[in-house]
């Protein structure tokens, strides 16, 4: 496992946003899995998977800026695969 992201090769995700996103609602989340947590009574979502490169990463992030939520965290976990 490599764990240096690049900017363009596949990479594994955890994005946590404030409140509960749904995934069926919007296209900009294919891909990523839906889990929902409470943290100290405050609801998020989380949204783990591989996204491309860092481009369609910086895509998704806009996405949740114009949609007005509040982005929490991201993580990179691994690069898919050992690459």
């Amino acid at each position: 496992m490599n764990s240096t992201p690049t900017m363009t090769q596949p990479a594994v995700y955890r994005i946590r946003i404030a409140g509960r996103v749904r995934n069926n609602w919007s296209d900009f989340m294919t891909g990523l899995q839906e889990a929902h947590l409470k943290v100290s009574g405050t609801s998020i979502t989380e949204l783990t998977g591989t996204v491309p490169d860092q481009s369609a990463l910086f895509g998704i992030l806009c996405h949740i800026r114009d949609l007005g939520l509040l982005l929490i965290s991201v993580e990179f976990i691994e690069n898919p695969k050992g690459e």
